[in-house]
Protein backbone atom coordinates (compact mmCIF):
# COMPACT_ATOMS: atom_id res chain seq x y z
CA UNK A 1 0.00 0.00 0.00
CA UNK A 2 1.26 3.26 -0.78
CA UNK A 3 1.30 6.78 0.89
CA UNK A 4 -1.45 7.82 -1.58
CA UNK A 5 -3.71 4.88 -0.80
CA UNK A 6 -4.11 6.23 2.91
CA UNK A 7 -5.52 9.62 1.86
CA UNK A 8 -3.53 13.29 2.45
CA UNK A 9 -3.87 12.51 6.65
CA UNK A 10 -2.21 8.62 6.62
CA UNK A 11 0.22 10.33 3.95
CA UNK A 12 1.62 12.25 6.76
CA UNK A 13 1.31 9.74 8.82
CA UNK A 14 3.24 6.76 6.73
CA UNK A 15 6.11 9.50 6.09
CA UNK A 16 6.61 10.58 9.71
CA UNK A 17 6.76 7.00 10.72
CA UNK A 18 9.22 5.85 8.15
CA UNK A 19 11.35 8.91 8.66
CA UNK A 20 11.38 8.27 12.69
CA UNK A 21 12.40 4.89 11.69
CA UNK A 22 15.29 6.22 9.69
CA UNK A 23 16.43 8.70 12.22
CA UNK A 24 16.20 6.71 15.67
CA UNK A 25 18.86 3.59 15.29
CA UNK A 26 17.74 0.16 15.92
CA UNK A 27 17.91 -2.01 19.12
CA UNK A 28 20.24 -4.67 18.90
CA UNK A 29 18.91 -7.82 18.79
CA UNK A 30 17.95 -9.33 21.89
CA UNK A 31 18.25 -6.03 23.81
CA UNK A 32 15.65 -3.51 25.21
CA UNK A 33 15.64 -0.39 26.75
CA UNK A 34 13.89 -1.75 29.84
CA UNK A 35 16.62 -4.56 29.98
CA UNK A 36 19.17 -1.99 29.85
CA UNK A 37 17.17 0.11 33.00
CA UNK A 38 17.22 -3.52 34.92
CA UNK A 39 21.16 -4.13 34.63
CA UNK A 40 21.85 -0.58 35.76
CA UNK A 41 19.93 -1.00 38.29
CA UNK A 42 21.58 -1.71 41.83
CA UNK A 43 20.17 -4.10 44.55
CA UNK A 44 17.89 -2.69 47.04
CA UNK A 45 19.48 -4.37 50.01
CA UNK A 46 22.90 -2.61 49.22
CA UNK A 47 21.34 0.86 48.94
CA UNK A 48 19.68 0.45 52.85
CA UNK A 49 23.00 -1.27 53.95
CA UNK A 50 24.74 2.07 52.38
CA UNK A 51 22.15 4.33 53.85
CA UNK A 52 21.83 2.93 57.42
CA UNK A 53 25.78 2.47 57.80
CA UNK A 54 25.68 5.75 56.98
CA UNK A 55 22.96 6.59 59.59
CA UNK A 56 24.89 4.13 62.28
CA UNK A 57 27.83 6.57 61.78
CA UNK A 58 26.24 9.56 62.76
CA UNK A 59 25.32 8.25 65.80
CA UNK A 60 28.57 7.89 66.61
CA UNK A 61 29.50 11.20 66.63
CA UNK A 62 28.27 15.19 67.32
CA UNK A 63 30.77 16.77 65.25
CA UNK A 64 28.68 19.21 63.18
CA UNK A 65 32.07 18.55 60.35
CA UNK A 66 31.78 15.39 60.64
CA UNK A 67 27.63 15.53 60.26
CA UNK A 68 27.86 17.88 57.22
CA UNK A 69 30.35 15.44 55.49
CA UNK A 70 27.76 13.03 55.82
CA UNK A 71 25.46 14.78 54.92
CA UNK A 72 27.01 16.15 51.87
CA UNK A 73 28.17 12.54 50.41
CA UNK A 74 24.92 11.41 50.90
CA UNK A 75 22.94 14.49 48.86
CA UNK A 76 25.51 13.80 46.33
CA UNK A 77 24.84 9.99 45.78
CA UNK A 78 20.95 10.99 45.51
CA UNK A 79 21.61 13.95 42.98
CA UNK A 80 23.54 11.15 40.84
CA UNK A 81 21.47 8.21 40.70
CA UNK A 82 18.07 9.43 42.20
CA UNK A 83 15.26 8.30 39.27
CA UNK A 84 12.62 9.99 38.76
CA UNK A 85 10.14 7.06 40.62
CA UNK A 86 6.95 7.93 42.88
CA UNK A 87 9.75 7.84 45.94
CA UNK A 88 12.48 9.92 44.51
CA UNK A 89 10.77 12.60 46.31
CA UNK A 90 11.25 10.93 49.97
CA UNK A 91 14.90 12.71 50.04
CA UNK A 92 13.42 16.19 50.23
CA UNK A 93 10.81 15.24 52.56
CA UNK A 94 13.04 13.85 54.74
CA UNK A 95 15.20 16.80 54.80
CA UNK A 96 12.32 19.26 55.75
CA UNK A 97 11.79 17.14 58.42
CA UNK A 98 15.14 16.54 59.76
CA UNK A 99 15.17 20.92 59.65
CA UNK A 100 11.69 20.62 61.64
CA UNK A 101 13.63 18.21 64.29
CA UNK A 102 16.54 20.40 64.77
CA UNK A 103 14.39 23.40 64.97
CA UNK A 104 11.81 22.37 67.75
CA UNK A 105 15.48 20.71 69.35
CA UNK A 106 16.90 24.29 70.00
CA UNK A 107 13.34 25.46 71.06
CA UNK A 108 13.05 23.01 73.70
CA UNK A 109 16.47 24.29 74.90
CA UNK A 110 15.16 27.61 74.60
CA UNK A 111 11.82 26.90 76.67
CA UNK A 112 12.79 24.76 79.03
CA UNK A 113 16.61 24.99 79.82
CA UNK A 114 19.33 22.83 79.69
CA UNK A 115 21.10 21.03 82.28
CA UNK A 116 24.18 22.24 80.75
CA UNK A 117 26.27 25.17 82.58
CA UNK A 118 27.08 28.10 80.67
CA UNK A 119 28.50 31.42 81.28
CA UNK A 120 27.90 33.08 78.20
CA UNK A 121 24.12 34.30 78.55
CA UNK A 122 21.96 35.32 75.20
CA UNK A 123 19.16 36.20 76.59
CA UNK A 124 16.84 35.41 79.86
CA UNK A 125 13.76 34.88 80.01
CA UNK A 126 10.69 35.14 82.39
CA UNK A 127 10.93 31.96 84.24
CA UNK A 128 7.50 30.19 85.32
CA UNK A 129 7.52 28.92 89.10
CA UNK A 130 6.70 25.29 89.31
CA UNK A 131 5.57 22.68 91.89
CA UNK A 132 7.95 20.86 93.85
CA UNK A 133 7.26 17.59 92.15
CA UNK A 134 8.56 19.00 88.94
CA UNK A 135 12.12 19.67 90.13
CA UNK A 136 14.61 19.46 87.23
CA UNK A 137 12.22 21.11 84.91
CA UNK A 138 12.09 25.17 84.35
CA UNK A 139 10.16 27.00 81.84
CA UNK A 140 12.33 30.04 80.58
CA UNK A 141 14.87 31.71 82.16
CA UNK A 142 18.83 32.23 81.13
CA UNK A 143 19.51 30.66 77.51
CA UNK A 144 22.99 30.52 77.45
CA UNK A 145 25.40 29.97 74.17
CA UNK A 146 26.76 26.58 75.59
CA UNK A 147 23.12 25.57 75.88
CA UNK A 148 22.16 26.35 72.37
CA UNK A 149 25.59 25.05 70.84
CA UNK A 150 25.14 21.60 73.10
CA UNK A 151 20.93 21.25 71.44
CA UNK A 152 22.14 21.94 67.84
CA UNK A 153 24.71 19.37 68.18
CA UNK A 154 22.02 16.82 69.19
CA UNK A 155 20.00 18.04 67.34
CA UNK A 156 22.11 18.03 64.13
CA UNK A 157 22.61 13.90 65.16
CA UNK A 158 18.81 12.96 64.94
CA UNK A 159 18.87 15.26 61.63
CA UNK A 160 21.83 13.38 59.91
CA UNK A 161 20.01 10.26 61.12
CA UNK A 162 16.89 11.11 59.43
CA UNK A 163 18.05 12.07 55.63
CA UNK A 164 20.28 8.82 55.63
CA UNK A 165 17.17 7.12 55.80
CA UNK A 166 15.76 9.21 53.22
CA UNK A 167 18.27 8.70 50.84
CA UNK A 168 17.77 4.54 51.59
CA UNK A 169 13.98 5.33 50.00
CA UNK A 170 15.11 7.31 47.16
CA UNK A 171 17.54 5.52 46.09
CA UNK A 172 15.71 2.63 46.37
CA UNK A 173 12.34 1.55 46.73
CA UNK A 174 10.69 -0.21 49.67
CA UNK A 175 8.85 -1.99 47.20
CA UNK A 176 11.60 -3.54 45.42
CA UNK A 177 13.50 -4.35 48.48
CA UNK A 178 10.50 -5.71 50.09
CA UNK A 179 10.65 -8.30 46.94
CA UNK A 180 13.61 -9.47 47.80
CA UNK A 181 13.12 -10.69 51.31
CA UNK A 182 13.75 -14.15 52.27
CA UNK A 183 11.23 -16.89 52.37
CA UNK A 184 10.76 -17.08 56.07
CA UNK A 185 9.60 -13.04 55.94
CA UNK A 186 7.26 -13.97 52.89
CA UNK A 187 3.89 -13.43 54.83
CA UNK A 188 5.36 -10.42 56.60
CA UNK A 189 6.59 -9.03 52.86
CA UNK A 190 3.54 -9.76 51.07
CA UNK A 191 1.01 -7.56 53.70
CA UNK A 192 3.22 -4.14 53.93
CA UNK A 193 3.08 -4.83 50.51
CA UNK A 194 -0.41 -5.16 50.29
CA UNK A 195 -1.01 -2.16 52.74
CA UNK A 196 1.90 -0.24 50.83
CA UNK A 197 -0.88 -0.61 47.74
CA UNK A 198 -3.88 0.19 49.65
CA UNK A 199 -3.06 3.68 51.06
CA UNK A 200 -2.75 5.48 47.81
CA UNK A 201 -6.27 3.99 46.57
CA UNK A 202 -7.90 4.78 49.95
CA UNK A 203 -6.67 8.27 49.65
CA UNK A 204 -7.59 8.36 46.22
CA UNK A 205 -11.10 7.01 46.66
CA UNK A 206 -11.54 10.25 49.78
CA UNK A 207 -10.52 12.71 47.53
CA UNK A 208 -12.86 11.61 44.65
CA UNK A 209 -16.14 11.15 47.52
CA UNK A 210 -15.54 14.62 48.83
CA UNK A 211 -15.09 16.11 45.38
CA UNK A 212 -18.68 14.47 44.57
CA UNK A 213 -20.21 15.75 47.66
CA UNK A 214 -19.14 19.23 47.05
CA UNK A 215 -20.92 18.89 43.81
CA UNK A 216 -24.17 18.14 45.52
CA UNK A 217 -23.87 20.69 47.49
CA UNK A 218 -23.41 18.77 50.62
CA UNK A 219 -20.89 19.44 53.30
CA UNK A 220 -17.57 17.46 53.21
CA UNK A 221 -16.27 18.92 56.46
CA UNK A 222 -16.67 18.44 60.10
CA UNK A 223 -17.94 15.04 62.11
CA UNK A 224 -21.06 14.81 60.05
CA UNK A 225 -18.74 15.04 56.71
CA UNK A 226 -16.43 12.42 57.89
CA UNK A 227 -18.61 9.68 59.03
CA UNK A 228 -20.50 10.41 55.26
CA UNK A 229 -17.31 9.94 53.85
CA UNK A 230 -15.51 7.44 55.39
CA UNK A 231 -18.31 4.73 55.76
CA UNK A 232 -18.00 4.89 51.35
CA UNK A 233 -14.46 4.54 52.04
CA UNK A 234 -14.41 1.50 54.61
CA UNK A 235 -17.00 0.02 52.10
CA UNK A 236 -14.82 0.08 49.22
CA UNK A 237 -11.88 -1.02 51.13
CA UNK A 238 -13.51 -3.77 52.70
CA UNK A 239 -15.10 -5.14 48.95
CA UNK A 240 -11.51 -4.53 47.54
CA UNK A 241 -9.82 -6.45 50.46
CA UNK A 242 -12.09 -9.58 49.96
CA UNK A 243 -11.40 -9.75 45.84
CA UNK A 244 -7.78 -9.24 46.89
CA UNK A 245 -7.93 -12.58 49.24
CA UNK A 246 -10.10 -14.01 46.38
CA UNK A 247 -7.62 -13.80 43.49
CA UNK A 248 -4.97 -14.38 45.54
CA UNK A 249 -6.50 -17.40 46.84
CA UNK A 250 -6.65 -18.33 43.42
CA UNK A 251 -3.20 -17.99 42.62
CA UNK A 252 -1.74 -19.85 45.79
CA UNK A 253 -0.87 -17.45 47.89
CA UNK A 254 -0.77 -18.41 51.63
CA UNK A 255 0.18 -22.03 50.87
CA UNK A 256 3.24 -23.47 52.74
CA UNK A 257 5.49 -26.61 52.32
CA UNK A 258 5.56 -29.07 55.44
CA UNK A 259 8.86 -29.31 57.25
CA UNK A 260 9.78 -31.57 60.16
CA UNK A 261 9.54 -30.61 63.68
CA UNK A 262 13.01 -30.71 64.41
CA UNK A 263 13.27 -28.31 61.53
CA UNK A 264 11.11 -26.09 62.99
CA UNK A 265 12.72 -26.03 66.26
CA UNK A 266 15.96 -25.90 65.05
CA UNK A 267 14.55 -22.18 63.04
CA UNK A 268 12.92 -20.69 66.28
CA UNK A 269 15.68 -21.08 68.29
CA UNK A 270 18.27 -19.70 65.96
CA UNK A 271 15.95 -16.88 64.83
CA UNK A 272 15.38 -15.69 68.53
CA UNK A 273 18.65 -16.58 69.84
CA UNK A 274 19.72 -14.23 66.96
CA UNK A 275 17.28 -11.39 67.46
CA UNK A 276 18.67 -11.48 71.38
CA UNK A 277 22.11 -11.52 70.45
CA UNK A 278 21.83 -8.14 68.13
CA UNK A 279 19.96 -6.81 70.32
CA UNK A 280 22.16 -7.76 73.28
CA UNK A 281 25.21 -6.28 71.02
CA UNK A 282 23.61 -3.20 69.95
CA UNK A 283 23.44 -2.39 73.50
CA UNK A 284 26.94 -2.90 74.22
CA UNK A 285 27.38 -0.56 70.87
CA UNK A 286 25.59 2.37 72.62
CA UNK A 287 27.50 1.90 75.84
CA UNK A 288 30.69 3.23 77.12
CA UNK A 289 31.43 -0.47 78.78
CA UNK A 290 30.15 -2.74 76.54
CA UNK A 291 32.45 -2.08 73.71
CA UNK A 292 34.80 -5.32 73.86
CA UNK A 293 31.80 -7.65 73.66
CA UNK A 294 29.39 -5.48 71.97
CA UNK A 295 30.86 -6.37 67.98
CA UNK A 296 30.76 -10.28 68.96
CA UNK A 297 28.19 -10.19 70.13
CA UNK A 298 26.09 -8.39 67.14
CA UNK A 299 28.27 -10.43 64.83
CA UNK A 300 27.40 -14.10 66.63
CA UNK A 301 23.27 -12.70 66.49
CA UNK A 302 23.39 -11.46 63.17
CA UNK A 303 24.94 -14.61 61.50
CA UNK A 304 22.38 -16.67 63.91
CA UNK A 305 19.42 -15.06 62.63
CA UNK A 306 20.50 -15.40 58.91
CA UNK A 307 20.60 -19.27 59.79
CA UNK A 308 17.22 -19.16 61.07
CA UNK A 309 15.50 -16.94 58.12
CA UNK A 310 17.97 -19.32 55.72
CA UNK A 311 16.13 -22.75 57.63
CA UNK A 312 12.34 -20.43 57.91
CA UNK A 313 12.62 -20.37 53.90
CA UNK A 314 11.86 -23.74 53.10
CA UNK A 315 8.43 -23.81 54.39
CA UNK A 316 7.34 -21.31 51.58
CA UNK A 317 8.51 -22.36 47.94
CA UNK A 318 8.25 -19.22 45.33
CA UNK A 319 9.87 -18.15 42.63
CA UNK A 320 10.69 -14.05 42.13
CA UNK A 321 10.31 -12.51 38.77
CA UNK A 322 12.99 -10.91 37.70
CA UNK A 323 15.36 -11.05 40.85
CA UNK A 324 17.80 -8.30 41.38
CA UNK A 325 21.07 -9.62 41.32
CA UNK A 326 23.50 -9.25 44.45
CA UNK A 327 27.07 -8.11 42.17
CA UNK A 328 30.16 -7.09 42.46
CA UNK A 329 28.60 -3.27 42.60
CA UNK A 330 26.54 -4.03 45.27
CA UNK A 331 29.60 -5.42 47.35
CA UNK A 332 31.10 -2.23 46.58
CA UNK A 333 28.32 0.20 47.92
CA UNK A 334 27.47 -1.79 51.08
CA UNK A 335 31.07 -2.14 51.94
CA UNK A 336 31.56 1.48 51.49
CA UNK A 337 28.98 2.22 53.83
CA UNK A 338 29.59 -0.55 56.64
CA UNK A 339 33.25 0.52 56.31
CA UNK A 340 32.29 4.13 57.04
CA UNK A 341 30.18 3.35 60.22
CA UNK A 342 33.00 0.60 61.13
CA UNK A 343 35.91 3.54 60.79
CA UNK A 344 33.76 5.99 62.93
CA UNK A 345 32.90 3.50 65.85
CA UNK A 346 36.76 3.12 66.27
CA UNK A 347 37.38 6.64 65.98
CA UNK A 348 34.74 7.43 68.68
CA UNK A 349 36.70 4.90 70.92
CA UNK A 350 40.16 5.85 70.21
CA UNK A 351 39.77 9.71 69.74
CA UNK A 352 36.32 10.53 71.81
CA UNK A 353 37.19 14.48 72.23
CA UNK A 354 37.51 15.02 68.71
CA UNK A 355 34.38 13.21 67.52
CA UNK A 356 32.08 14.90 70.67
CA UNK A 357 33.59 18.32 70.70
CA UNK A 358 32.69 20.12 73.99
CA UNK A 359 30.62 22.98 74.82
CA UNK A 360 31.80 23.89 77.99
CA UNK A 361 34.29 25.64 77.78
CA UNK A 362 32.52 26.94 74.47
CA UNK A 363 35.20 26.24 71.66
CA UNK A 364 34.73 26.09 68.07
CA UNK A 365 35.22 21.77 66.49
CA UNK A 366 38.39 20.40 64.80
CA UNK A 367 38.23 18.68 61.48
CA UNK A 368 39.90 14.97 62.07
CA UNK A 369 41.43 13.80 59.34
CA UNK A 370 41.17 10.01 59.38
CA UNK A 371 37.68 10.24 60.17
CA UNK A 372 36.74 12.58 57.75
CA UNK A 373 39.16 10.77 55.01
CA UNK A 374 36.92 7.34 56.58
CA UNK A 375 33.54 9.66 55.41
CA UNK A 376 34.27 10.30 51.69
CA UNK A 377 34.12 6.35 51.50
CA UNK A 378 30.84 7.18 51.15
CA UNK A 379 31.01 8.73 47.71
CA UNK A 380 32.45 5.62 46.46
CA UNK A 381 28.88 4.42 45.12
CA UNK A 382 28.72 7.77 42.89
CA UNK A 383 31.40 6.58 40.74
CA UNK A 384 30.98 2.60 40.95
CA UNK A 385 27.74 2.57 40.11
CA UNK A 386 26.43 3.53 36.56
CA UNK A 387 23.59 6.17 36.35
CA UNK A 388 20.43 4.43 34.81
CA UNK A 389 19.85 5.17 31.01
CA UNK A 390 16.82 7.49 30.48
CA UNK A 391 14.06 6.45 28.49
CA UNK A 392 14.11 7.47 24.73
CA UNK A 393 10.97 9.78 24.27
CA UNK A 394 8.37 8.70 21.48
CA UNK A 395 7.99 11.00 18.02
CA UNK A 396 5.22 13.27 18.12
CA UNK A 397 2.97 12.61 15.85
CA UNK A 398 2.27 15.16 13.36
CA UNK A 399 -1.58 17.14 14.30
Amino acid sequence: MTPSDCGPVGAERVHAAAAADRIQPRARSGSSPGRGRRRAQLHPGAWWLWSLSLGTAATRTTNPLLLALLISASAYVVAAHRTPTPTSHAYTAFARLALAVLLIRLLFAVALGSPIPGTHTLLTLPEVPLPHWAQGIRLGGKVTAEALVFAAYDGLKLATLLICVGAANALASPTRLLKSLPGALYETGVAVVVALTFAPHLIADVQRLRAARRLRGRPDRGLRGLLQVGLPVLEGALERSVALAAAMEARGYGRTVEVPARVRRTTAVLTLGGLLGVCAGTYGLLTAEGGAYGIPLLLAGVAAALAGLRLGGRRSLRTRYRPDPWDARAWLVAGSGVAVAALLTLASARDPESLHPGVVPLIAPTLPLWPAAAVLLALLPAFVVPQAPKAPMAPKEPS
